[in-house]
């Protein structure tokens, strides 16, 4: 079961569930974290909740026809670097400008017992289903990192899976690793969406795919894809590390790495649209989208 948030009638965001043949029916809760604790309050899960609440429910709306917002309002988004092989091999090329000629820092994150784990977003930069994510523009060698994402509660309990999108300049982080939070931190540099997957609706969270697809001019100008299962390291092993001596927020949301990288000599364009799919989740779209100087000093 798929939990999402579209714009009603009323200009408001609307809670509701997806079924597997994409019919929505509308959940009387005014946000996930509420569907859950009502869920707690009653001694039974969320998708309990929320399979009673379809079965007394009709509905003829499609999901293609509603507007979705981000399905949860994260306080913050945390994301993993390096955790999976790929993303080590891209790590070492950014740091040694392609010459590959000696092990760096990412070789031994990549083998430490302790995982890479920095902050990327807040509520605010964070967009949703076909809001623009924006380009830097001080950067020429940007890419988007599509992820799977944990929702977790304060304590580290993983409530549900999400598609993400960590977007990320490569120039930036390769010159200096200490340009981490300029490579990763700006306005609408991160998404997530488009749907809430409840964890007692999977059997296994490593079999899940990402596949990630760019688009230029309409034409497909990248195609990926990989399993979870490539992970380095284990979920559970992720969360514990995030929670550790640290205030956690209910609804958080984590990001455990990609393991889908563009080839080294692209970059994203003004008005590509990137594409992050998970299939039991749903497809998260996003175009990318130069940001307007003028505005942004305004503001």
């Amino acid at each position: 079961m798929r939990i999402i948030r579209y714009v009603n009638g009323h200009n408001l965001k609307q809670l509701a569930a997806v079924s597997v043949d994409n019919i929505v029916f509308d959940l009387p809760y005014p946000d996930f974290m509420s569907l859950v604790y009502y869920a707690r309050e009653n001694g039974k899960s969320a998708l309990q909740v929320v399979s009673e609440e379809v079965s007394k429910s009709k509905s003829e709306k499609k999901l293609e026809q509603v507007k979705l917002t981000t399905p949860i309002d994260a306080p913050e988004v945390w994301a993993a670097g390096v955790t999976y092989e790929k993303s080590k091999e891209a790590r070492n090329y950014e740091a040694t400008n392609g010459k590959l000629d000696s092990k760096t820092f990412y070789d031994k994150v990549y083998d430490a017992e302790r995982p890479e784990i920095f902050i990327k977003s807040t509520a605010a930069r964070t967009v949703g289903p076909n809001d623009p994510v924006y380009l830097r523009s001080d950067s020429n060698w940007q890419i988007p990192e599509p992820e799977l994402g944990l929702v977790i509660d304060k304590e580290g309990t993983v409530l549900g899976y999400i598609a993400g999108n960590d977007m990320s300049c490569r120039d930036i982080e390769g010159e200096n690793p200490l340009y981490l939070p300029q490579a990763k931190i700006w306005k609408n540099s991160c998404s997530i969406g488009p749907a809430i997957l409840l964890k007692d609706a999977v059997e296994d969270p490593y079999e899940l795919k990402i596949i990630c697809r760019i688009y230029r001019n309409d034409e497909k100008v990248f195609d990926g894809e990989a399993k979870v299962k490539q992970l380095k390291r284990t979920l559970n092993e992720l969360v514990d590390y995030l929670i550790r001596d640290n205030d956690i927020f209910d609804g958080t949301v984590l990001m455990t790495g990609t393991c889908v990288v563009p080839p080294n000599e692209f970059t994203l364009n003004d008005n590509d649209v990137i594409e992050i799919e998970i299939p039991e989740i749903g497809i998260l779209r996003n175009p990318a989208k130069s940001q307007n100087l003028s505005l942004t000093n305004a503001n």
